[in-house]
């Protein structure tokens, strides 16, 4: 696993707010044309990323592994919650396009 210092901040902080109940510091990760892709559903925009927040589950994020690969940041993480399977091991989150103050693209699947 990588170590905590070589994870760029603006990940480490999806990872520290999104278990917690929704926030604007949440929100305010987000560019406003940003693309979150989550079970093969595309969610485009702020308000796009709001209707999906609400529709999901609250969990809790153990990270496992963080890889930089040329298609972008890779987090591979355990996630815990009040939904069939949890546990769930081994949900990959691809940051493919961000940068010090925004994310723009993200695509989270096993």
């Amino acid at each position: 696993m990588t170590t905590a210092q070589a994870v760029p901040a603006i990940i480490r902080r999806y990872f520290e707010l999104a278990g917690q109940p929704d926030s604007e510091d949440y929100f305010a990760l987000f560019a406003e044309d940003v693309v979150v892709e989550d079970e093969s559903t595309e969610h485009r925009g702020i308000e796009a990323i709001r209707q999906w927040r609400r529709a999901v589950p609250l969990v809790s994020y153990e990270v496992t592994d963080v890889e930089d690969t040329p298609a972008g940041t890779v987090v591979t993480a355990t996630i815990t919650g009040d939904f069939p399977g949890s546990p769930f091991a081994g949900l990959r989150y691809r940051f493919s396009d961000y940068d010090d103050t925004v994310i723009r693209a993200l695509r989270i699947a096993p």
